[in-house]
């Protein structure tokens, strides 16, 4: 089954990729590899959640963001192989970034909302290596932000 069909089937819409937010491009690709730049949670220009986990947001709405950072992430990575994602050969790492009150031991648990994704999205080429890390602030106040390297053909 091509990515394309599995998205359709996951009833999963790429949104367009998004725009940096400062000074850097969105990826770079040096060889088979593809590093995407920090993807924050933005559906339609707005913030799916903001604030730290969990005084403001909830372990799950923080999956759900990190869930929406990867689709801005495979956006990006779609627009670096010409919307051909069936040319990923392996998802090589995630770094999940999240913002978090001191004490909150739970970073790999917000991780896992981008992880599963790309696992249900690419099969055995979506396990990856992960860091799965605590921040008192991210980029626009966004409570996750994923950074991705991917293989590509």
């Amino acid at each position: 089954m091509s990515i394309a069909d599995r998205l359709a089937e996951l009833k999963i819409t790429l949104p367009p990729a998004p725009k940096p937010v400062a000074a850097y491009i969105p990826a770079v690709r040096t060889g088979s590899l593809v590093f995407i730049s920090g993807q924050l949670p933005l559906k339609d220009g707005e913030l799916l959640a903001s604030g730290p986990v969990p005084s403001r947001v909830s372990l799950e709405e923080a999956q759900a963001a990190a869930r929406q950072c990867v689709l801005n992430a495979l956006a990006v990575l779609a627009a670096q192989v010409g919307d051909d994602l069936d040319r990923v050969e392996q998802i090589v790492r995630l770094g999940v970034f999240v913002c978090c009150e001191a004490g909150f031991t739970d970073q790999p648990k917000v991780g896992n909302g981008a992880s599963e994704l790309l696992q249900s999205i690419f099969g055995e080429k979506g396990r990856h290596a992960r860091a799965a890390v605590g921040s008192i602030a991210l980029p626009l106040g966004a409570t996750v932000e994923v950074e991705m390297i991917a293989e590509v053909s």
